[in-house]
């Protein structure tokens, strides 16, 4: 899968892929949606479990095509996540007789904007493919839980002037100057941490954009700054942006350029519980965001759980171990077989 590109917006030579080695498979019925591939069970057990993960890769970085070394498996998209992609595909054709009905996932667009996400597609034209108990997200976690995710969210804030010459700068008032209140807060901003279901949260509050300036001889009289402000599951996304606002302080305008939503632990559903408890490790917050949060708006518990280190996704040295490879299949299977002994 590593060797077949699908950067975001070009998933389809992937998802045939996928779409062959599943469509044959008796105890699967398979549904194609654009280049979104769904194959469920349809076993009459009594809970559901959605395993999803997405074909799409960001751009490569002078590491196109797959090589492996040792144990391990370089290449775009070995850790996030096509690693985690295989193992849900290996599951899918194996796994014969699950305890629960299963709902595998091939979802296109994750690594862009929402407009293409695959899993809001699905949920806008065939929700019911996605009716589940409980969500597996087969993101990179290093092979064990990262729980919930962090919310998102980027504004813009607004700051005007008065244009003047720069020989004669006080005859007007720099815009660019009404910045520094506000970046001294953010280069100082202390970082909150919050405990939620044994997964400790850390914020983040960040400039990631500044523009401005007319010319070199001007005094501006706009400037504007962009921030991402990363936030706990404790916070809705009303409070997070009444809290950059009182951060940024006195800026003359403020526009939410996008926002998306966290989602709790949700770690005490029997499903997500079982799982934690076949991983034999604590659980650990998951710091960025992820499609977690699309189901959890839903009301679906749902969590992180997938192959390969999450500190080398979008890396050029990006690259999975077999060791989390196996791992992961081995607990999912163990889960899928015998998570429900009443059905």
């Amino acid at each position: 899968m590593v060797d077949i590109p699908s950067v975001s917006r070009h998933e389809r030579a992937i998802t045939d892929h996928l779409e062959r080695m599943l469509r044959g498979v008796p105890w699967l019925e398979t549904t194609r949606v654009g280049d979104n591939l769904v194959a469920r069970t349809r076993l009459g057990r009594r809970l559901r479990l959605l395993l999803a993960g997405h074909t799409d890769t960001v751009p490569p970085n002078g590491n196109e095509g797959a090589r492996v070394a040792g144990d391990q498996l370089w290449g775009i998209g070995a850790c996030d996540m096509k690693g985690g992609v295989a193992v849900l595909a290996e599951l899918a054709r194996t796994v014969r007789s699950p305890s629960v009905d299963v709902t595998y996932v091939f979802y296109e667009c994750e690594e862009i904007q929402a407009a293409f996400n695959g899993v809001e597609r699905l949920f806008r034209e065939t929700p019911d493919l996605l009716r589940t108990d409980a969500a597996l997200l087969a993101e990179p976690t290093g092979a064990r839980i990262e729980a919930g995710c962090q919310g998102t969210m980027r504004v813009r804030a607004t700051y005007t002037g008065v244009r003047a010459h720069s020989a004669r700068p006080w005859l007007g008032r720099n815009a660019i100057h009404r910045l520094a209140p506000a970046l001294h807060a953010l280069a100082a901003y202390p970082a909150r941490e919050v405990e939620i279901d044994r997964c400790r949260f850390r914020e983040a509050l960040s400039a990631v954009g500044v523009n401005g300036g007319v010319a070199g001889n001007v005094i501006p009289d706009h400037a504007e700054l962009l921030v991402n402000y990363r936030y706990a599951p404790d916070r809705t996304p009303a409070q997070a942006e009444a809290h950059v606002r009182e951060v940024l302080g006195d800026a003359d305008g403020y526009e939410v350029v996008d926002s998306a939503a966290p989602a709790a632990p949700s770690l005490d559903h029997p499903l997500l519980g079982a799982l934690l408890a076949a991983t034999g490790q604590p659980p650990v917050a998951k710091l960025g965001w992820t499609d977690v949060s699309r189901f959890a708006a839903r009301g679906t518990p749902a969590t992180n759980f997938g192959p390969g280190d999450p500190n080398l996704a979008h890396h050029a040295e990006e690259r999975v171990s077999r060791r989390d490879l196996e791992t992961c299949y081995s607990v999912l299977k163990n889960l899928l077989e015998h998570a429900d002994a009443n059905d």
